[in-house]
């Protein structure tokens, strides 16, 4: 799983799609993609949540990403894009209190 964060900028974004911008917006991955956003809605973070094949690597999820900011269909700049590869994370469990 990888989950990719871009930063960008709405281009020329109308009433009705900040409106729909603003009711769909949310702080979490996932693989449609959510917005956040500043309060003019000019300015935003897209988040989504990209699955990963045993072979697949950043580039996959870069274009996985793209398309599920894509069929949002608002127009957008993008400014930044990370990505973060889930597999490679690890959990440190703390050892239990006797």
């Amino acid at each position: 799983m990888f989950r990719v964060t871009i930063s960008g900028k709405f281009k020329g974004l109308d009433e009705a799609g900040r409106a729909a911008v603003r009711a769909a917006s949310e702080i979490a991955y996932t693989e449609a993609g959510t917005f956040t956003h500043d309060q003019s809605v000019s300015a935003f973070t897209f988040r989504c949540q990209v699955p990963a094949g045993p072979d697949d690597g950043e580039e996959e999820a870069f274009l996985g990403a793209m398309e599920a900011l894509d069929a949002h269909g608002y127009p957008h700049e993008v400014l930044k894009i990370a990505v973060t590869d889930m597999r490679d994370i690890k959990i440190r469990r703390r050892a239990r209190s006797a």
